[in-house]
């Protein structure tokens, strides 16, 4: 899959993890509503993107417990919904797809955070994410 595809299952799988965080949906009404509102998708771009989707919604606990643990004062609830999803996609890669190496993973979400995420929240986001993929690649 090249990167163009890659980057586009990860603006995908964030946009799901979105629509389930403010919908209060469940997976499987995001996945139901989801691939049906958009335009058609390349079955290995859509297959990436269900993947991050599916890691971050069975590791959510997991997931969410590293992003508080490292973004220090500031609590999941108050993030912006954007930049709360996006880095659940990014952690959600960093740990549940171990072939991704953790600076490209870091490098794309910052890329994807550049347009959906406000300007200066970029330096937020690859602190959190840099500080979360060290402890990872530590264990």
């Amino acid at each position: 899959m090249t990167s163009r595809h890659r980057r586009k299952s990860r603006e995908l799988a964030m946009q799901m993890l979105y629509q389930a965080d403010i919908g209060h949906q469940t997976p499987d009404e995001v996945q139901a509503t989801f691939w049906k509102a958009g335009d058609p998708v390349e079955p290995e771009v859509r297959d990436f993107a269900e993947e991050l989707f599916q890691v971050a919604q069975a590791q959510q606990a997991k997931i969410d417990g590293l992003i508080a643990e490292h973004s220090a004062h500031w609590r999941l609830e108050r993030m912006a919904a954007v930049d709360r999803n996006l880095l659940r996609m990014a952690v959600a890669e960093l740990v549940g797809v171990k072939s991704t190496p953790f600076p490209v993973v870091i490098n794309e979400a910052l890329e994807i955070g550049r347009c959906y995420c406000a300007t200066e929240s970029i330096n937020f986001l690859n602190g959190i994410l840099d500080s979360i993929a060290r402890s990872v690649i530590g264990q």
